[in-house]
């Protein structure tokens, strides 16, 4: 009867969503690359558009940073000090540091990595990683990952220390280990946004340094011998004419005979780009949840930030700073642990305040004159 109930238990813990399928390669069961092709094109769609560059950084700063509450208030002060001192590496200090460098990361690639670093015993410093150098290996369990990463030659090899790793996903897909990144569906209007560009580079390249086309007319009945050299002849006056505008030094062309002169290209019209590089902004804008003016976008002269606006961005950030949290709790824990303290720490965001000031303001004033009303009995 016992055994039965522990066949049961094990039963009832298995998944059946993920894992239990067969591989025909079992070395290669559960290893998923985490796509490096991906992310430099992610890599450099940031360093293309500054738009988007832009739109990492404010979501990063205005995720904004967060504090702890723990039971007893020696561990609060030594918890609240280590994460105002911890070294983050890259001449970083303090755990919005980490949190910058994580979230930025997280949203980019769509995965983020880091590492907590112990010296005898004790919990010095915790840094994130470049997750273009680590690859992941799905387990048997399937609510357990391994992180892979290159070796003293160069060859992938299970990390060492897996539980001082930090691993976390943006929006995960059930079918793949890592997450989404922001910029995914917007490498194709990139690529369209950026052909716009150089081509009004080229075209304004042209249009600052014109090509002239020079014609000499009258030339039908002419000697072979004679035409080459009348051609000659007013090609040369012609670059002694262009070599003196150069310098400044203003020089007329002579030249014998009807000549017509033209700017090569002069008749074709430059088109139109703020129509399309808008609509294409507008797709690309429109997947960071931030309002168009926070970029630099001012298509309103009256835009401000709606009060929809802000629920709907406020709403983002509660959703960036969730996924985040656990790696936060993570690192509070293991250090209070490491020093023997009790671990049980909350994790308290900042407020995000989105809104105008006179009108929270107003609310809290309405807010506050209905309860004394309703309080009264009116």
């Amino acid at each position: 009867m016992k055994k039965k109930q522990q066949n049961a238990s094990l039963a009832a813990t298995a998944c059946q969503l993920r894992g239990g399928y067969s591989h025909p390669f079992g070395a290669l069961k559960g290893f998923v690359p985490l796509g490096a092709g991906e992310e430099q094109v992610y890599r450099q769609l940031r360093e293309a558009i500054p738009v988007l560059d832009a739109a990492v950084g404010k979501l990063v700063r205005l995720s904004g940073g967060f504090g702890v509450k723990c039971r007893s208030r020696e561990s609060q002060a030594a918890l609240e000090e280590f994460l105002r001192t911890v070294p983050c590496g890259r001449g970083q200090v303090g755990i919005d540091s980490f949190l910058a460098g994580y979230v930025d990361s997280l949203l980019v690639y769509g995965h983020a990595v880091g590492e907590l670093v112990l010296d005898r015993g004790r919990l010095r410093a915790v840094c994130w990683g470049d997750v273009t150098q680590v690859q992941i290996m799905e387990g048997e369990d399937p609510l357990q990952v391994e992180l892979w990463g290159p070796d003293s030659k160069g060859r992938m090899s299970p990390l060492p220390y897996q539980h001082l790793l930090l691993f976390t996903t943006l929006n995960p897909e059930a079918a793949h280990p890592y997450g989404v990144s922001l910029f995914r569906g917007m490498p194709f209007l990139a690529d369209i946004l950026m052909k716009i560009y150089a081509t009004i580079g080229s075209n304004w390249e042209r249009a600052g340094n014109v090509r002239y086309s020079v014609i000499c007319k009258g030339a039908e009945n002419m000697d072979p011998a004679a035409v080459q050299e009348r051609g000659r002849q007013v090609a040369q006056e012609w670059s002694r004419a262009m070599e003196d505008a150069k310098t400044g030094t203003v020089r007329d062309f002579v030249a014998v005979g009807d000549v017509q002169i033209k700017v090569i290209g002069g008749e074709a019209p430059i088109l139109d780009s703020q129509v399309p590089v808008r609509q294409i902004l507008e797709q690309l804008v429109a997947k960071t949840a931030l309002p168009p003016f926070l970029l630099g976008l001012n298509w309103s002269t009256t835009e401000r930030m709606s009060t929809q606006q802000a629920d709907i961005l406020t709403s983002e950030l509660w959703a960036l700073r969730r996924t985040v949290e656990p790696a936060l709790q993570k690192i509070c824990r293991t250090y209070l642990a490491l020093e023997g303290m009790d671990d049980r720490v909350q994790i308290l965001w900042n407020d995000i305040s989105l809104q105008d000031i006179t009108e929270e303001a107003k609310a809290e004033l309405y807010k506050a004159q209905a309860e004394k009303y309703r309080a009264e009995g009116r």
